[in-house]
């Protein structure tokens, strides 16, 4: 996909009233990344959902930021400051906040469920046109140390031709708090504009310490392997984020031979994970003001999220009991295939001996066929389920996120009027000397008011496409290990029937 400096965002009919330009949302946070939502068309206010004032025309200008070489912007660049447009005067006599429930029944104005089409056709032809160049690997896991401090190291290799990168071909070694760090990192900067964070894989405190005991042992490797995989699963999506590929910390990973160690990583993956999204969903439950959503398609969408997790959960432990099957079923195929091998030792009828002989080598390759069914129910589909339980979390977090930016809208507002109302008590008091500082105060808000709101346009466009994105990657992903399930289920039938073929005139044979 090209560099997401040239994309815009879906389009969306402008409104009777555009917004104004969106700046940074989070004060004092740099934002090391490329902004994906710049844009030189006109968005409109149906992003919000909410109740907001009367915005100028022109939100952005053709104006366009300087970017280095590489597509990515320094760290003094403001994520939201990319799209600066010269701004109209407001309407007069309407300073007031308009209700957005109100004016999108007018008839010029079209509902947010009108526009997920349009946006996802723009999605489709953005990524129609842009390509990532960027093939990630991880492989090789060797463990490190000895005893209780011992812990595994993976090889991440990655080819490329993208010019940000400073080679094509390159490897590191990297361990398991490495790729937590990273998620940490991105999370700090990227989650506050509304991005989809890929979650890193889950820990296992169990799994690891087996590994340290023993790593030849047959659950470590399976768990080494689990890991190793759930591993590049997490980098290739990170590599496929139009944003998230050109953050510096991502290159970093990749390219940096040493990375300083990377710490308080304990409740980043598993059951930290998800208390931290549960948490967060609780502190937004909490909120003094209620947000009343007026916008339909972020109601709908996050029902339907809430409902998909639901149900993949219950999905996700049906498999499990599927994949404990297999591997019941392989155990029990090993014991009869050994006592088949006996009883034909025993059979002094030779045909009948020899029949039974080559049952139990059947038997014996039926028992490696259940083994494979077992490593494809849990490699190719319980670990999907398992990716996107996790992923709906961190979408869940987005719209937790936005919710947040909206309750800083509307304190400040409360701020605001609390200000106004002091210097209505001034001016009433006839006390000139606090009248001056009071009126800056005003200002002063009236800014943060502005700026405020302004984020909340900008979170709930970002949100809009990350979903739609999300989406579709989702169809993508179900579809391409639906049908490697399928041919792996296909291909075990037929050796199965092969097997049995095989063994028929041997049966037929007894005397």
């Amino acid at each position: 996909m090209a560099s997401s400096s040239d994309r815009n965002p879906p389009p969306f009919p402008a409104s009777e009233e555009p917004e104004p330009e969106l700046s940074d949302m989070a004060d004092g946070d740099s934002d090391e990344g490329e902004d994906i939502f710049v844009s030189t068309s006109h968005l409109a206010s149906v992003s919000r959902g909410v109740s907001q004032p009367e915005e100028p025309a022109d939100l952005f200008n053709e104006e366009t930021t300087t970017a280095k070489p590489n597509g990515v912007h320094s760290d003094d660049d403001d994520l939201f400051a990319e799209a600066q447009g010269d701004l109209s005067s407001a309407p007069s006599g309407n300073s007031t906040r308009k209700d957005l429930s109100t004016s999108a029944g007018l008839p010029s104005a079209r509902s947010p469920a009108a526009l997920q089409p349009t946006s996802l056709e723009q999605l489709e032809e953005e990524e129609a046109t842009d390509s990532f160049d960027v093939d990630v690997a991880v492989t090789n896991p060797e463990k490190v140390g000895d005893g209780m401090n011992a812990y595994v190291a993976y090889k991440v290799s990655t080819r490329t031709s993208l010019p940000m990168f400073k080679s094509k071909v390159f490897t590191a070694r990297r361990r398991f708090s490495d790729f937590l760090g990273l998620y940490e990192k991105l999370s700090a900067k990227q989650s506050l504009h509304g991005c989809v964070i890929p979650p890193p894989p889950e820990k296992s405190v169990v799994g690891m310490t087996k590994v340290k005991v023993g790593m030849d042992d047959p659950s470590s490797v399976e768990f080494v392997e689990k890991r190793r995989a759930a591993l590049e699963r997490y980098l290739q999506r990170i590599v496929s984020h139009p944003l998230l590929l050109q953050d510096p910390d991502v290159r970093e990973f990749l390219e940096r031979e040493d990375l300083p160690r990377a710490v308080n990583t304990q409740a980043l993956s598993g059951a930290g994970f998800l208390k931290m999204i549960n948490k967060a969903s609780d502190a937004v439950s909490k909120m003094t003001i209620k947000m009343n959503e007026s916008d339909t398609w972020f109601e709908d969408k996050f029902q339907e999220v809430d409902m998909e997790e639901q149900q993949l959960r219950k999905l996700h432990a049906v498999v499990d009991s599927l994949v404990n099957h297999r591997k019941e079923l392989c155990m029990n195929t090993a014991v009869f295939a050994k006592s088949m091998a006996m009883l034909g030792n025993s059979e002094d009828n030779t045909a009948l001996s020899r029949a039974l002989s080559q049952l139990a080598e059947v038997e014996d390759k039926m028992e490696q066929l259940h083994q494979e069914q077992a490593g494809s129910d849990f490699f190719i589909f319980a670990e999907l389920l398992s990716d996107y339980i996790r992923l709906l979390g961190a979408v869940r977090g987005c719209f937790d996120q936005r919710v947040r930016v909206w309750q800083r809208w509307q304190e400040a507002q409360s701020t605001l009027q609390k200000k106004r109302e002091a210097e209505a008590k001034l001016l009433w008091a006839n006390k000139p000397d606090k009248l001056q500082q009071a009126k800056e105060e005003i200002t002063e808000w009236e800014a943060k008011v502005t700026q405020y709101e302004r984020d909340f346009d900008r979170i709930g466009m970002a949100v809009r496409k990350e979903v739609l994105r999300f989406e579709k990657e989702k169809a993508k992903d179900f579809k391409s290990q639906i049908i490697k399930y399928l041919e792996a289920m296909l291909q075990s039938q037929q050796r199965l029937i092969k097997f049995w073929e095989a063994f028929l005139p041997e049966a037929k044979a007894i005397a």
